[in-house]
């Protein structure tokens, strides 16, 4: 999201129809590009990443199913930031103090899950769409 503070990490999610679809040559393209896939535990999700030489992460690819695509969690925290500048802040205090706070991936994105929440909670209300939790358990 421009101007929200944010790690050196790129995020990016895809959709295709089923995850079926990524065939053994799609996931032959990704890991040319330097992608490598890690079972993260969330249904209904590939996930693969990519390093940097020095062994850092630089981007995470998510991969879910299109029909999920208008009603994604990413997608709704995302829009109630832009239409929420306060949201916003708060949130980016808080990743500021957690990564100021922990090394741990998990542990950092974990500790976001209420201030997540609360932006997915009021957004899926706005929309008229039932409340979910924004972590997808297995």
């Amino acid at each position: 999201m421009p101007g929200l503070a944010a790690k050196p990490v790129i995020d990016l999610m895809t959709s295709v129809n089923t995850l079926d679809d990524v065939t053994d040559e799609r996931v032959a393209v990704l890991e040319r590009l330097g992608y490598r896939f890690e079972d993260v535990g969330m249904p209904n999700r590939l996930f693969y990443f990519r390093e940097k030489a020095q062994g850092e992460r630089s981007h995470h690819l998510h991969i879910v199913t299109a029909d999920t695509w208008p009603t994604r969690n990413e997608r709704l925290f995302r829009d109630h930031l832009r239409a929420h500048p306060e949201m916003a802040a708060e949130y980016e205090a808080v990743k500021r103090r957690l990564a100021a706070e922990t090394d741990d991936g998990f542990t950092y994105t974990k500790s976001k899950t209420e201030v997540i929440q609360r932006g997915v909670d009021a957004e899926r209300t706005a929309r008229g769409l039932p409340l979910v939790t924004v972590w997808e358990e297995v």
